[in-house]
């Protein structure tokens, strides 16, 4: 996914360049770099139905279909539509992964290393940037689309070991099958199989008993305040512009007047973003989400400001090109930096709380419905930007994502809630409070049977280690 998502970053100045057997206006890479973000929808949408019917790992492994139709496609394509089309199917399988990837990892993992465990997919993205940024530079548009053939195919292989989800196979009544795969990814530990795998029925007793529906997510009060907050994350994530400078970054630097070699830049961000991702999976479980999500956006929001300034001097005040040149690095510094904080920051920790806040019951629709809300204010955004370059130039641009970069930073400060070290459980009665009702808690906290309901939910929220 890492290699498709830094495609149009290798290939854009090939098109501008005219490296390429034919042509594409500026209207029509604005439509191809766009395609993304619709597919990334309609993935979402399917996996939500497909998640939840044949299991999580058979959505995994079906996403590889349209990642192979899309490569056959750009290898051969001559016309500009059939671009849209490999963009449309790469961002259906991006949205397929979305949507799966983070649920999955929730469901298997402790939830000591849970954070963890899901940044080894953003490490896996960030090395198949820096591949596509080493590999992208040095070969022709022709070459590049046959060396991606090989992904599908090496995509598939790896994952088929993988096993189902042990939530999954409960919610299907395969209790036996859940238990052999604790074993197989937890402990061989019969006594702590087996503590688990009924606080696991527990949990899917309880979380199962409400509807799974669209309907039941966005009418009921108890998953109001998760819809805001990652909302409310999501909104914040996109308009602060890291997928659409990542996309544009060839052409960005071009207009930076950065004297220095396109390929070795390349080189530099993808070494750097690979770097800061292998730093963020030692990070996000050993400091809390809130203080990364604060500093990254803040931190995010002073760089696009900046750049913003050098922008405003380069193309309103028309400062002498001779005099800009010697600071062309600031543009590409301000990149980087801002890159690296994302990715220690908030582009890891959204990955890891859109998983955790949801409850099991409406955890498929509720990932899908937000890989839907997000594709479609990427394809604004993505759809937009060369409208806002032409009216407002680079300096515009990089305003506006500046201050939804703070924007996300006061949000975060002010409305979410922290999860670092917190089961799934413990994580629902933080957000649904009174709502929260716990079915089972007598069984592990011994309380009498004809106690079983009265005062457990109290003592409970007020002490969550009791689970």
């Amino acid at each position: 996914m890492g290699s498709l998502g830094s495609w149009a970053a290798q290939v854009l100045p090939k098109f501008h360049d005219n490296q390429t057997a034919f042509e594409l206006s500026k209207n029509e890479i604005s439509w191809m770099v766009s395609m993304s973000p619709p597919g990334y929808m309609c993935g979402s949408l399917a996996t939500r139905y497909l998640a939840d019917s044949f299991g999580r790992r058979a959505s995994l492994l079906g996403s590889v279909v349209p990642v192979a139709f899309g490569t056959g496609i750009a290898a051969f394509a001559t016309k500009a539509w059939l671009l849209y089309l490999t963009r449309f199917l790469w961002g259906f399988a991006t949205g397929m992964n979305g949507s799966i990837i983070g649920l999955y990892l929730a469901e298997i993992a402790d939830k000591d290393i849970r954070g963890s465990t899901a940044l080894i997919t953003k490490f896996m993205y960030n090395f198949g940037i820096l591949l596509m940024m080493c590999i992208g530079p040095s070969v022709s548009y022709t070459t590049l689309n046959y060396i991606l053939l090989v992904l599908p195919i090496s995509y598939f292989t790896v994952n088929l070991w993988i096993p189902e989800s042990p939530y999954y196979c409960l919610m299907q009544g395969k209790v036996d099958a859940a238990k052999n795969v604790l074993k197989r990814i937890r402990s061989k530990n019969e006594k702590i199989v087996v503590d688990q795998l009924l606080q696991m029925q527990i949990d899917v007793k309880n979380e199962m008993r409400h509807s799974s529906t669209a309907k039941e997510l966005f009418s009921s009060k108890r998953y109001r305040k998760a819809i805001i907050i990652i909302a409310g994350l999501k909104l914040t994530q996109i308009m602060a512009g890291q997928f659409l400078i990542h996309q544009y970054l060839g052409l960005i630097i071009k207009e930076s007047r950065f004297e220095m070699a396109l390929p070795t830049l390349f080189i530099i961000f993808g070494v750097v973003r690979f770097v800061a991702g292998i730093m963020s999976s030692f990070l996000v479980d050993r400091i809390d989400r809130r203080p990364l999500l604060i500093y990254s956006f803040l931190t995010s929001g002073i760089c696009m400001i900046v750049m913003g300034i050098y922008f405003f001097l380069l193309e309103v005040v028309k400062v002498d090109s001779d005099e800009i040149t010697s600071y062309g690095f600031i543009p590409f510094v301000c990149i980087v930096s801002s890159n690296v904080v994302s990715t220690l920051g908030f582009n890891s920790v959204i990955g890891i709380i859109q998983a955790e806040i949801f409850a099991l019951n409406i955890k498929a629709v509720a990932l899908a419905s937000l890989c839907i809300f997000g594709g479609l204010l990427n394809f604004i955004v993505t759809r937009s930007y060369q409208i806002f370059l032409d009216l407002t130039g680079l300096c515009g641009v990089f305003w506006i994502l500046g201050l939804f970069g703070i924007s996300g930073s006061i949000f975060s400060l002010f409305v979410v809630p922290e999860t670092r070290g917190k089961s799934l459980r413990q994580i629902q009665i933080t957000l649904q409070g009174d709502l929260y009702e716990i079915d089972g808690a007598s069984v592990q906290l011994n309380i009498p049977e004809g106690n079983k309901y009265e005062g457990v939910n109290e003592l409970i929220k007020k002490d969550p280690s009791l689970l």
